[in-house]
């Protein structure tokens, strides 16, 4: 897929920031759907990176008066943290160690820095803190079978691999008509009685409209 002049390569690695209370750092923690109603700038009890992103004039959703307290040194320092992990998070993705566009989207892009190591030009999008949702509303439904079966044939290893894949596929949303097999792996195993032997099968099809 093209984004502007840039080709992407979609592949996924969540990231864990932590949530922060006074004068120290806990664990990585999402309030997910609860945004809304736990976050401190929207009347809240959590504080949430979104409450650092409005204290450091990051963003303006909720109201930034309900942040007014934070302290300077708390907020710079864990938007230090969280740059911290997404540049590990970047490092790790990349293919090797030459500099490279970040697109940055989703509800996280206005942590993203102007400037990161490794990487060569930082790119945002008009409206790109719906990303997620936009994503969620035209993905596909997918279904896998990974395992392993004995005393039968690859053939029908495969072919029970690829009933059990589908089914997955169509009580998760998928319409039946509209589903394509992806990938065939038959691994056998030596190492196992039994005529042993992996099948992987995944699937992926458009979503019932409903």
């Amino acid at each position: 897929m093209r984004l502007k002049e840039y080709r992407t390569s979609f592949r996924s690695r969540w990231v864990g920031v932590p949530k922060y209370q006074p004068m120290r750092v806990r664990s990585p923690h999402s309030v997910g759907y609860k945004l809304g109603s736990d976050a401190l700038v929207f009347g809240g009890q959590t504080l949430t990176c979104t409450d650092i992103a409005v204290a450091a004039r990051l963003a303006d959703v909720g109201d930034r008066s309900l942040v007014k307290h934070l302290n300077k040194d708390l907020a710079k320092r864990a938007l230090a943290t969280v740059r911290e992990r997404i540049s590990e998070a970047v490092d790790r993705m990349k293919t090797d160690a030459m500099p490279v566009p970040l697109l940055a989207v989703g509800g996280g892009a206005m942590l993203i820095p102007k400037t990161m190591p490794g990487i060569n030009e930082v790119v945002h999008f008009e409206h790109e803190a719906v990303a997620n949702a936009v994503g969620a509303a035209i993905a596909q439904t997918s279904g896998e079978t990974d395992r392993i079966y004995r005393d039968v044939s690859r053939e029908e290893a495969i072919e029970s691999a690829k009933s059990a894949a589908i089914a997955q596929a169509i009580k998760s949303g998928a319409s039946a008509d509209m589903i394509k097999v992806i990938e065939v792996e038959g691994l056998p195993l030596s190492y196992l009685p039994g005529k042993a032997l992996r099948a992987r099968v995944p699937v992926v099809g458009e979503a019932v409209a409903r």
